[in-house]
């Protein structure tokens, strides 16, 4: 079946088109492109826009906007956003990090995108046509959302607050076991003052470990100061079943690689 391309110049006229049934938004096309070739019925036509805020990122006063159509090649290669380049790049290969945008991240169900894990702990928000919403609201609403994702925005933290970790399997390579992303804030004698921790795989979607962000505050970044958060790390997860693993190996490595993160 031949899909219909539709290209708008500006993200009006865009959301207008895609009201059509069957019709799907086209950013990197690493997922949608990818679900018509294997047989998803429900995509019959494409919507793609050329508007440059789009593809535009923009980092000042601390503050960092990033548009949807932005590519995972392009936020790794930035000399500013340093910080999320592992982020970045563990997401696919090189052919996929030239097309796989932020948007489309945004989109993408267990056991891929690593990058919204990556947002999530940062506590980006989305924006759309018409509104701004905190990522975590978004996450838990995406299935219903036909408005096009405009940029993500964020507020860059302390040097050497953000850490990422993604864990995969030497074969199949690359596809995530699990991912772990935290913001972390210290105070002068070296206790956690704030902590975000952000996981991949532990849900249908990237969550919150609000046990372990709660079991670290006051504690140092010490073995005996982390055994807490640690031990809570595994509160409300519902890890994903896939070839690549299982729901119970997920959660029982869960602690060890958090632990590694959190002490590294």
């Amino acid at each position: 079946m031949a899909l219909a391309l539709q290209t708008f110049a500006t993200v009006k006229d865009a959301n207008a088109a895609l009201k059509a049934q069957g019709s799907r938004y086209l950013g990197g096309g690493t997922l949608v492109v990818r679900a018509a070739n294997e047989g998803d019925v429900s995509v019959s036509g494409l919507i793609r826009s050329t508007e440059p805020s789009l593809s535009a990122i923009v980092v000042a006063g601390g503050k960092v906007r990033i548009g949807a159509s932005v590519t995972m090649a392009a936020i790794g290669g930035h000399p500013e956003l340093g910080m999320l380049a592992k982020a970045a790049r563990a997401v696919g290969g090189p052919a996929i990090r030239n097309m796989a945008t932020i948007g489309g991240n945004l989109f993408a169900p267990a056991p891929y995108g690593d990058f919204a894990v990556a947002l999530l702990a940062l506590d980006a928000t989305v924006s759309t046509e018409e509104s701004e919403t905190p990522i975590e609201t978004f996450l838990a609403n995406r299935a219903g959302s036909r408005a096009i994702v405009t940029s993500v925005g964020f507020t860059l933290p302390p040097q050497g607050g953000f850490r990422f970790l993604k864990v995969s399997r030497v074969k199949p390579k690359g596809i995530s076991v699990l991912s772990i992303a935290a913001v972390l804030q210290q105070a002068p004698d070296g206790t956690v003052s704030s902590a975000r921790l952000a996981l991949g795989c532990m849900a249908d979607r990237p969550m919150r470990a609000r046990a372990a962000e709660k079991a670290l505050l006051g504690r140092k970044l010490t073995e005996d100061g982390v055994a807490a958060a640690l031990a809570a790390a595994s509160e409300g997860i519902t890890p994903i079943t896939d070839p690549i693993a299982s729901a119970w190996y997920r959660a029982e490595v869960l602690p060890v690689h958090l632990g590694r993160l959190l002490l590294a």
